[in-house]
């Protein structure tokens, strides 16, 4: 009977790091997910730094969408209160208090992962960009995100952001 229940546990000790380190893996990465979040990236940040297009925004952002950044802290908490903010950024923009700004994402570092009945976490690494009237573009400052996308019936929804590692390049 001992020898059994020793048995018994050994088998088990020996399973689990292969059982946790599963369930720790995850889903893996799809392309698919990746490409309609790579589109819904790239669509949500050409609406805001290429064209300041507050109606697109509306629709790529969620009711109760929050965004934390290392520097600013907790910003919003609310879609509203982001837009609200994105306003305010291209009316200096257009007075000229405040310069406007083109966003690259750093090849090879974008990485997707799936949430289950919810949506997806990108990570990745962006830089941005100056640009000023009759002047070349000027690399400004390099960060790193975490997006938690949603998705619904009307598409992709930025939901949550992280934006941190802020790195001036000046």
């Amino acid at each position: 009977m001992k020898t059994r229940i020793f048995l018994a546990v050994g088998v088990a000790l020996m399973a689990w790091p292969a059982l946790s380190s599963a369930q720790r893996a995850g889903p893996a990465q799809t392309q698919q997910l990746t490409d309609e979040v790579t589109a819904a990236d790239q669509a949500f940040f050409s609406a805001f730094f290429d064209r300041c297009d507050l109606p697109a925004l509306a629709k790529m952002v969620t009711d109760d969408l929050e965004m934390f950044h290392d520097k600013n802290g907790y910003m919003t908490k609310t879609g509203k209160e982001f837009l609200d903010g994105i306003a305010g950024t291209c009316a200096r923009q257009k007075t000229g208090e405040d310069y406007r700004a083109r966003r690259e994402l750093v090849p090879g570092t974008l990485k997707v992962y799936p949430l289950n009945n919810y949506g997806a976490v990108e990570v990745g690494v962006h830089r941005f960009f100056q640009l000023l009237p009759g002047k070349p573009e000027k690399l400004v400052e390099v960060s790193q995100f975490t997006h938690v996308w949603k998705k619904d019936e009307s598409g992709w929804k930025l939901a949550r952001v992280l934006s941190f590692d802020h790195r001036l390049t000046e």
